[in-house]
Parts: C-alpha cells; sequence; structure tokens
C-alpha cells in the first residue's frame, strides 16, 4: 500500500540581497537542486530552528511550561529534553525553601 502526500503549494515572492542570493546560487550547486526546492528547505529548516530557539528561550525566562516549549519546537519531550540539555537551559527550578520542604517532608514520611 502506498501513501500519496499532495502538497498545496502557495507562490512567494521575496527580495533577498545580492550576497543571500550568492549564498543561494552556491548552495543550487552543490545541491545540485532547482532554485524553489532550495528556498524552500532553507526556509523549512529556518523555520525549525527558529521554534526551538523561541520555545528555549520561552522555558528558560519562565514563560512556558517544559510541555508547552516542546509543542513549540514540534518536538517530542524526549527529544526538546536532549535539546535543552546541550544548550545547558534548566527548566526544573526549586527555591531553597522548596528544597528544605520536600525534604522535611520526605523525612516525615519516612518515619511513619
Amino acid at each position: 500500500m502506498y501513501t500519496v502526500v499532495v502538497l498545496t503549494l502557495k507562490p512567494l515572492a521575496v527580495r533577498v540581497p545580492a550576497e543571500l542570493e550568492k549564498e543561494i546560487l552556491e548552495i543550487i550547486k552543490k545541491e545540485k537542486l532547482d532554485k524553489a526546492t532550495v528556498v524552500r528547505n532553507l526556509l523549512e529548516t529556518g523555520i525549525t530552528e527558529w521554534r526551538k530557539q523561541t520555545a528555549l528561550e520561552l522555558l528558560q525566562t519562565g514563560k512556558v511550561t517544559f510541555a508547552k516549549a516542546a509543542d513549540i519546537a514540534k518536538l517530542s519531550l524526549w527529544e526538546f529534553a536532549d535539546l535543552a540539555k546541550q544548550h545547558n537551559i534548566e527548566w526544573i527550578r526549586y527555591e531553597p525553601e522548596d528544597i528544605e520542604r520536600e525534604f522535611k517532608e520526605a523525612t516525615a514520611a519516612k518515619h511513619k
């Protein structure tokens, strides 16, 4: 059984600096692809990276939960955990009082 994926492509006109066009032309030569495919691939890569960086920033500043950040990045929780680790992002924040309270609760539960 075959699965057919039909993409609906919308035209997008954009002006780029000459230096950026040179970069695109280099990629076209190296990848042996047409210009539209190269630009589409670069856009997809850029958007993917933007999502990851945005998710990491929001997580680091405490504006979103870990699960929400993974969702923004469009990654599984495990993939996002690896990404956060690679960028040294700490998402678990304990205040000293929280640690002390949990320690006391754990100690009390142990002695029951």
